[in-house]
């Protein structure tokens, strides 16, 4: 493992803590964490979501991670104030782990920039 990598790896068990002191509850896995930023980036609080809809907060949390790396750009949102993305820049190839490297990565910038605040940077 790279030094960088063990990094990451690290500061992704410390955003699991943090999450864990902050909800009561440890998200198991990335789809929990991304479940998670699409419930905030909808911004309707805590309610009952169907499974699709569930497929769709996490679709708009990968956005929302990919924007912050430049890959997406918010394009508004609907009557139902669901947010729409579109991709402005072509994505390269990743595999299953690159993928998941890369949304742990933003996730953890995210709750840096976005829910804790710089002051509260992820150890």
């Amino acid at each position: 493992m790279y030094k960088k990598d063990l990094v990451h790896s690290k500061k992704w068990v410390a955003l699991l803590d943090q999450i864990q002191q902050s909800m009561g509850k440890r998200p198991k896995d990335v789809q929990g964490v991304l479940f998670l930023i699409g419930v905030q980036e909808l911004g309707q609080g805590r309610r009952y979501f169907s499974k699709e809809e569930k497929q769709d907060l996490m679709h708009i949390a990968v956005c929302k991670l990919l924007s912050l790396a430049g890959y997406y750009e918010l394009e508004g949102t609907d009557n139902d104030g669901w947010p729409h993305w579109k991709l402005v820049k072509k994505l390269p190839h990743f595999d299953l782990l690159e993928q998941e490297q890369l949304l742990k990565i933003q996730a953890i910038e995210y709750f840096e920039q976005e829910v804790f605040g710089h002051e509260n940077n992820i150890v």
